[in-house]
């Protein structure tokens, strides 16, 4: 039986101390791919050849410290990949794409490799996963139940582990509908935070890329990879350094819906494990508050039952009128709906959704954090063909209002309910909560938090303010200066390289260790490179006490990881870096630095 494709952290394990190596994981991954039978996942792969030769090449030319070394994952088929053709789930409306999405890219430029692009509902409209002409897939789960949509292939995909990771799309919750379908985690960032260029539009005011992956480590590791502001993208906006951060889940406060805002559309197994995810929610983050919803549902009617989706005619109005045949008639039926709107109801729907936002945002002055059931319930493929758009509003209850309202969200699983169907709940808060979102999500689902999020080991009532720091040389775990950190209540929150801006220099020492020095050497200087460092996670008011120990010619500033974050880190006065100061930038770190030295 072909083996199961591995999370990012598990393939990062196996090839660092396994002896596995990407060429040897292709392998496994085409045989997965041919060993299956989960429907029509699948539009199409990359061919077996070129996905072996770029395995090959990782192998023996790529840096296994790229942050997405060796990962194989799939893209929904509304994304371009060069060289390939996009269909948006219609064949007649493809084409051959000339260059990749930046998001892709910037996936593939990290050590990613892709194996193919996936099934979704025709031009990403619909929740459902069963207005394909491709066919519609099931979820993993089985007995009919359909997968989620409109990233249903994509979703299916990381499932049923062909691969471990996947692009989707969301605008009005088709990467979050399918995440719960199929028991995996969906992470909707901030609009704008993955560029949007090269993706085919459904509504391009409003669309996001999304992620899925098995785990929230996983999830939260390719959205920094592939976040980036890019000049193709006019929608895209920078993370803030100051919300990169996220904050512990003792700090936070939880908003819960008025029990007469929850809508379970009779499915009292879904409102049986909503009800036990919040309890779970409530021993991290302490008593819950009341929330009324009517501000968010409101806002999410206007994506169906208002001029936005008129916006959907804006990319498809030419190939609707010239193609009406190739369309499904569901698809078609939902998209003609949008010639009922004017310029005068375009502009009186954004001037209602500007007061609703404005009640949203009054609502985060209270909390931080939303948690909504992700579906109030769940349908087989016969039940949506029954009432196929009446059934998809039930689906989009809790999701559609998102990205109307500029809002971030993370969909975990919920366990399931007593017949045996998959819950899930929706962690959703203000624009640019995303790591505060992912590192509450991984705590409840994980018992910990993803790299770069750890918990703090102080209980709720104590937590302080925290920095990340990141040590390059003596403080690292093992080193000879680890125990100064760990004296201050630093806590390791993973692993990291720097962008390739710096120089790493050995120092001498009167004890012949050598003192590592980092150096900044300017920002668009090609001679630079990634330096190895560990993320460290320090109480605020520690840090006076951590720089008064540090030696000359080190001092504490800001290091700009490969990611695109600032963090508070250990660097190198640049005229400490003359002779007799080794550079062993070109080792890629300290350790292996040391390592190499000790083979000598």
């Amino acid at each position: 039986m072909p083996e199961r494709t591995r999370s990012i952290a598990e393939l990062r394990s196996a090839y660092r101390e396994g002896g596995l190596t990407p060429a040897d994981h292709a392998e496994r991954v085409l045989d997965g791919l041919a060993g299956r039978d989960d429907g029509p996942v699948w539009i199409s792969a990359v061919p077996a050849e070129l996905l072996r030769e770029r395995a090959g090449s990782l192998t023996r030319h790529g840096d296994p410290a790229l942050p997405l070394y060796g990962i194989p994952f799939a893209v929904k088929d509304n994304i371009d990949v060069a060289g390939m053709v996009t269909t948006a789930g219609c064949p007649d409306f493809g084409y051959l794409a000339a260059e990749d999405a930046p998001v892709v890219r910037r996936l593939l430029d990290a050590g990613a490799l892709l194996v193919g692009k996936t099934n979704l509902d025709q031009f990403a409209t619909g929740l459902t996963g069963a207005r394909s002409p491709y066919g519609s897939c099931q979820s993993v789960f089985g007995g009919g139940l359909i997968s989620g949509g409109s990233s249903s292939g994509s979703a299916v995909a990381v499932a049923a582990g062909q691969v471990s990771f996947a692009l989707g799309t969301d605008t009005a919750g088709s990467g979050r509908v399918p995440a719960a379908l199929n028991g995996i985690v969906g992470l909707k960032p901030t609009r704008g935070l993955l560029s949007t260029a090269g993706v085919v539009p459904a509504c391009r005011s409003l669309d996001c890329v999304s992620v899925f992956a098995p785990d929230v480590a996983g999830a939260l590791d390719v959205l920094h990879a592939a976040r980036a502001v890019t000049p193709a993208d006019p929608w895209g906006r920078p993370f803030p350094a100051e919300r990169v951060v996220p904050r512990p889940p003792g700090t936070l406060r939880l908003g819960v819906p008025r029990t007469e805002d929850l809508e379970f559309f009779g499915d009292t197994g879904q409102e049986t494990r909503f009800a036990a995810g919040v309890e779970r929610l409530r021993t991290f983050v302490g008593s819950p508050r009341s929330v009324p919803l009517g501000a968010f549902f409101e806002a999410g009617d206007l994506l169906y039952r208002g001029p936005w989706v008129a916006e959907r005619l804006v990319a498809l109005d030419g190939f609707l009128r010239s193609h009406p045949e190739s369309v499904l008639a569901v698809t078609r039926a939902v998209l003609e709906t949008g010639r009922r709107y004017d310029a005068i109801a375009a502009f009186r729907g954004q001037h209602r959704l500007r007061e609703l936002r404005a009640q949203v945002d009054q609502l985060w002055q209270d909390i931080d954090v939303l948690v909504v059931p992700t579906v109030g319930s769940t349908f087989t493929l016969d039940e949506i063909a029954e009432d196929p758009i009446g059934r998809n509003a039930m689906l989009g209850r809790y999701t559609q209002f998102a990205n109307l309202l500029d809002l971030a969200a993370v969909t975990v699983p919920n366990g399931f309910t007593s017949s045996g169907r998959p819950a899930s709940l929706t962690l959703v808060g203000p624009a640019f909560s995303d790591t505060t979102l992912a590192r509450l999500a991984a705590t409840l689902t994980e018992g910990g938090a993803p790299p770069g999020a750890v918990e703090a080991v102080s209980p709720p009532s104590q937590r302080s303010a925290e920095l990340l720091v990141a040590v390059v040389g003596r403080h690292l775990t093992g080193e000879s200066r680890n125990g100064e950190l760990l004296g201050h209540g630093a806590v390791l929150a993973g692993t990291a390289r720097t962008a390739p801006l710096y120089r790493l220099y050995r120092m001498d020492t009167p004890d012949g260790e050598g003192l590592p020095g980092l150096v900044r050497i300017g920002p668009d200087s090609s001679t630079g490179h990634p330096i190895e460092v560990e993320l460290w996670r320090l109480p605020t008011a520690a840090v006076g006490g951590l720089l008064a120990g540090v030696p000359a010619p080190l001092s504490l500033g800001w290091v700009r990881l490969h990611d695109g974050r600032d963090v508070l880190g250990f660097l190198c006065e640049a005229y400490a870096a003359g002779p007799p100061a080794e550079d062993i930038s070109a080792s890629g770190g300290w350790r292996a630095y040391r390592r190499s030295a000790a083979r000598r």
